[in-house]
């Protein structure tokens, strides 16, 4: 296996998985796909429709990039695990996502703390092929940079982790799943639409510079989008102001409930 110290790319290597990798996967693929219809947003359906990702195993990140990149100009790089910050906004801004190359294990099937394949091909990459949410990753690995010059990486954290991670939008009046974290969860794709225990509030970008984040439990809240076209906006908006105004002011948590929070109804 080949990799890159500036990078942290490797070969995928396709042909070391083993037969339980391919069970493990068809496994997941196949709850996954049973389940999303109706929860997960018409961009991640149309998106799943068009790559060659099915059942039958790991998907093959050249034969990904095959449909991806002429697509949206993007491709899936391999890279052993989580990455530095800079060489992670540096894939982005260059419209390269970095996927784990390896898989949970059986007994991992419902939680596992470090992203593996099947998190980030599955979750992430249906969404790749929308030209909105494309553009939108690309300028955020942009943006990432500047926001650690500035002292405020953990605010531009919570929003890539409340919107291309774990973000709801609105579908027709229904709430519908776009963010890989629950669409790739298959308890968390029941429990982000279905539960009453977390909060639904319509996003607002400064409160969710402020808002903490469980990484070891369901969320206790989630910020909806009235549209998918809203990242556009989102992508475009220069947050250097907001860094100002938030940097030093007190973080929420999770769970807060804050004068001026707009809940949303589930349907």
């Amino acid at each position: 296996m080949t990799s890159s110290t500036h990078d942290w790319t490797i070969d995928q290597g396709w042909g070391q998985y083993t037969a339980q990798d391919h069970s493990v996967w068809r496994t997941l693929f196949e709850r996954q796909t049973a389940l999303l219809p109706g929860r997960a947003c018409k961009e991640f359906v149309d998106g799943m429709k068009h790559l060659p990702m099915d059942a039958s195993g790991i998907p093959d990140f050249r034969a990904l990039n095959e449909v991806l990149m002429p697509q949206t100009g993007w491709q899936v790089v391999a890279v052993p695990g989580l990455v530095p910050d800079a060489v992670f906004f540096d894939h982005l801004a260059h419209r390269r996502f970095p996927s784990g190359n390896f898989i949970r294990t059986p007994v991992q099937l419902d939680y596992l703390q470090e992203p593996d394949v099947f998190h980030d091909v599955f979750g992430h990459v249906p969404m790749l092929m929308n030209p909105v949410m494309a553009d939108f990753i690309q300028a955020y690995g942009v943006g990432g940079l500047r926001a650690d010059s500035m002292g405020a990486l953990a605010l531009l954290a919570r929003v890539y982790w409340y919107t291309v991670e774990f973000g709801l939008v609105r579908e027709a009046g229904d709430l519908r799943i776009y963010g890989a974290g629950i669409a790739s969860s298959f308890s968390e794709s029941v429990y982000a639409l279905d539960s009453e225990v977390p909060q639904r509030m319509a996003f607002d970008l400064g409160r969710v510079m402020r808002t903490l984040y469980r990484i070891d439990d369901f969320q206790q809240t989630y910020f909806v989008l009235e549209d998918l076209s809203a990242l556009l906006t989102l992508g475009q908006t220069d947050f250097g102001p907001l860094y100002a105004a938030c940097i030093d002011r007190p973080t929420y948590a999770p769970n807060a409930a804050v004068p001026g929070d707009v809940l949303v109804p589930r349907s």
